[in-house]
């Protein structure tokens, strides 16, 4: 699919369902020497990938950014994460000052099991942090480490979401899978967690607890594309509860690394034929009213 096509395609896509633009709560912009490693690590097939993994926006940031709200993206996220201690407070200074000279994104921030932990969360939350990423696969740390348990407080009591790549694929980790994330929602019931990819591998897990928490959102980054079908097919047989759970689904792309191109995920959530409203709901209205965009 050529640029023209893929923009002409969306505008259509727009158009039709009566859409201002969609969101996106599930795209990477960091600091260019951390992005830098980043891809070089998809170049590389690492082991959290197991694949060749090209990475088809591999542009300056400003030209990013533009193909992004060429595609009609009118809200997007910063999406960090830090593999390590003192890197989670740093990594949030940079996506505060990404967010005021970004409006359209929405400002995101991130945390790490450490000391200090709640300070550097608490001054986010000040600052005006509307999303949290955490990344359990990459940290590689359960997400009910007592050290973060003021964390997840403050994020239940100011309804701030939290996105979170908890589930075992592409590889599983020493902390992935629906149990951690079922015991921390037993001790928050009220948190906001956004499941990234719809809880890759366990899909059916993290669709239960979606039924169970009214707070659990699931986010579509690369599920339904041809890339993950071949590897990680989705289980038909759940298409009925994700139609039914449709006012929780969001739309993520992990743009800019994605091995297709950006439209492809947008088509292979219309392929399913879930209907026009389902559509509608996942890529605009439902992230519009998560965020209140208005």
């Amino acid at each position: 699919m050529t640029a023209d096509n893929e923009d002409n395609y969306l505008a259509a896509l727009r158009s039709r369902l009566g859409l201002s633009g969609i969101v996106d709560v599930h795209t990477h912009f960091m600091p260019e020497q951390v992005m830098r490693k980043v891809w070089a690590y998809f170049d590389s097939a690492g082991p959290l990938t197991g694949r060749e993994w090209p990475i088809t926006y591999r542009d300056d940031e400003q030209v990013r950014l533009k193909t992004l709200r060429g595609f009609g993206v009118r809200a997007f996220t910063s999406l960090v994460y830090p593999h390590k201690p003192d890197m989670a407070a740093w990594l949030n200074e940079w996506t505060a000052d990404f967010a005021a000279r970004t409006p359209d994104c929405l400002h995101t921030a991130t945390f790490y099991p450490e000391h200090g932990v709640d300070s550097y969360v608490e001054a986010a939350i000040e600052a005006g942090a509307r999303v949290f990423k955490v990344h359990v696969q990459v940290g590689d740390f359960h997400p009910g480490d007592p050290l973060l348990r003021p964390v997840w407080g403050m994020l239940e009591e100011a309804g701030i979401p939290a996105l979170i790549h908890c589930g075992s694929g592409p590889a599983a980790g020493s902390f992935t899978g629906p149990e951690p994330i079922a015991a921390l929602l037993e001790r928050f019931p009220r948190l906001r967690l956004i499941i990234a990819h719809m809880g890759n591998h366990e899909y059916s897990e993290f669709l239960d607890l979606a039924q169970r928490y009214e707070g659990v959102h699931l986010d579509t980054t690369m599920v339904w594309t041809d890339f993950s079908e071949q590897a990680d097919p989705y289980p038909v047989s759940e298409l009925p509860r994700v139609l039914d759970l449709g006012e929780r689904i969001l739309f993520g792309s992990d743009f800019p690394n994605i091995p297709y191109p950006y439209a492809h995920q947008v088509y292979a959530l219309e392929r399913l034929e879930l209907g026009d409203d389902w559509l509608r709901n996942v890529l605009h209205d439902n992230g519009a009213r998560l965020f209140d965009l208005g």
